[in-house]
């Protein structure tokens, strides 16, 4: 049995974080309601006992309404405060938030460890990284606004074209990157004008509650709102009003699904989706071995898996199946596991309670079905993680192969001939990414042709993964809807709009009036630095 060191007196939290606090219309209002614990599956009792973090507000249709009714009237059917702010403005809000925000980055990362299970470097990479998105998506709104800064002409007519928001949006983040891809959603959504609510992932939800008085001290009130409780409880009763304009959700497809069909008119509303993926990687004759299991187990393995940009099945080409694997098993097993704050940590206990019965459910089927566990150490238990199992031979008729595992075990496929991952990626739910492994020009060159019909990343000899966030994340079918990187997420959540008219002396003359007289936020063409 796997067991765990004992947690040191530095890293231990020095009370529960009982969060009584939410906030809608620009106050921090008190629940006295029903409430939820929050608990940690990180633990050295024995016998094990999950650690109480703290608790939550349990909310439900009553907070719902009110916190959407906040946004609504924020957006001021576009006469609000927040969507008709010059944009340099909204920028200088952003700018008090995040400076802010970074004064929270101790008490942000310690969160992160103990509620996700993420690693100390991984939580202090992922603050980090969040900030730098951030400052980035300012410099990238200030680009776009001197764009727009300007008018076109075209068979007579002029145009002051620019980027407007789309209303009010309801943000879900997941619980594996709770600070980042949730601000992924959100920054873009406020910056552009819209007006939110949002409810943070299952875990990783007491980690928000310091940076709510930086939401209510630096953006209008109402413009963000934040709720607790259930996704089902808070997010259907709005939908379910039609007055949402925006999806905004990184998680699995059939929560987006069923939140779309609880929209009376699904056609006016907008989705920004990140959902889930099969990422797979395909191992070629002429790979080179040493960087390819390297890159295979950061591309498995980082956070356990629990990536929806992990790679979820390889395809190891037969002329080399026995010498990749070979080393890659010796490799996985040596991988160290502790608590996130174990120096050089590499696996570390699952959040979710029911994720190591999960897969071993996944395993016994796969077993049961022909396939084998090739690392010695695979499929080791204690109450919070299972050793990563390496399977193989893994068959289409085994749910490891068919299900998005979320989670530490490694399905294995061989191949002869290329059209086999090809044929099986075409046939798939996903595209997402895809992480190919080889050398030769005259194989890669035809792969890459396709591959890139069939996803919308193709990582040559690299793992599959997210940044930088300047580049498009995206992907194809039942894995994403929209595209968000620091440039697309802006445009995700905007909508091009603009001011035309014919040349002639009136109009010139009043537009001419408009800039002088500097009374209009939209119609201007200063110059932001």
């Amino acid at each position: 049995m796997l067991k765990l060191p004992e947690i040191p007196e530095a890293v231990r939290l020095k009370a529960p974080i009982h969060q009584r606090e939410y906030l809608v219309g620009g106050e921090l209002r008190t629940w006295d309601g029903e409430v939820s614990e929050v608990y940690s599956t990180l633990s050295d009792t024995q016998p094990y006992v999950p650690t109480l973090l703290g608790s939550i507000p349990t909310m439900g249709e009553p907070e719902a309404l009110d916190a959407l009714d906040a946004a609504l009237q924020a957006f001021g059917k576009g006469k609000g405060e927040w969507p008709t702010m010059k944009v340099r403005d909204r920028i200088g809000c952003m700018e008090n938030f995040v400076r802010r925000m970074e004064t929270q980055r101790e008490t942000v990362v310690n969160l992160l460890m103990w509620e996700i299970g993420k690693s100390r470097a991984d939580s202090e990479k992922e603050f980090d990284r969040t900030i730098e998105y951030i400052y980035d998506t300012i410099a990238e709104y200030k680009d776009l606004d001197r764009a727009s800064a300007k008018f076109t002409k075209h068979d007579g007519v002029y145009a002051h074209i620019r980027r407007g928001p789309l209303g009010v949006v309801l943000c879900l983040g997941p619980y594996n990157y709770p600070l980042n891809e949730t601000f992924a959603l959100l920054i873009p959504a406020i910056i552009m004008g819209n007006t939110t609510v949002f409810k943070p992932a299952k875990h990783g939800v007491l980690l928000i509650t310091p940076l709510l008085e930086a939401f209510r001290d630096s953006f209008p009130k109402g413009v963000v709102n934040i709720l607790f409780g259930r996704g089902r409880a808070v997010a259907t009763p709005i939908m379910q009003t039609g007055k949402v304009d925006v999806l905004a959700l990184i998680g699995n497809s059939k929560s987006a699904n069923a939140l779309q069909d609880q929209h009376p008119k699904s056609n006016r509303l907008r989705l920004v989706l990140g959902l889930e993926a099969k990422n797979p990687g395909i191992i070629l004759p002429d790979a080179d071995l040493d960087l390819t299991v390297q890159e295979c187990l950061t591309g498995t393995l980082a956070f356990n898996g629990q990536r929806c940009t992990a790679l979820k099945i390889l395809y190891v080409h037969e002329a080399v199946r026995e010498a990749f694997l070979e080393r890659f098993v010796k490799e996985v097993d040596q991988l160290p596991f502790g608590n996130p704050w174990d120096s050089g940590v590499k696996l570390t206990p699952l959040p979710e309670a029911d994720k190591p019965d999960y897969i071993q459910e996944l395993i016994d089927d796969a077993l049961a079905k022909g396939a084998r566990i090739l690392n010695p150490r695979g499929g080791e238990r204690c109450e919070n993680f299972i050793w990563p199992a390496v399977l193989y031979p893994v068959t289409k008729d085994m749910r490891v192969y068919q299900e998005e595992q979320f989670g530490p075990v490694i399905p294995v496929v061989s191949f002869t001939d290329m059209d086999q991952p090809l044929d099986d990626m075409a046939e798939s739910n996903y595209g997402q990414q895809v992480s190919l492994f080889g050398r030769d020009a005259y194989t890669l060159a035809p792969l890459i042709d396709a591959l890139v019909n069939l996803v919308c990343r193709v990582n040559l000899n690299s793992a599959c993964q997210r940044g930088p966030d300047v580049y498009p994340f995206t992907g194809r079918k039942d894995s994403a809807q929209s595209t968000l990187s620091v440039h697309d997420a802006l445009r995700s959540f905007s909508i091009r709009t603009f001011v035309a008219f014919k040349d002639n002396a009136l109009n010139n003359e009043t537009v001419e009036a408009l800039l002088e007289a500097k009374r209009s936020n939209f119609v201007s063409t200063e110059y932001l630095l």
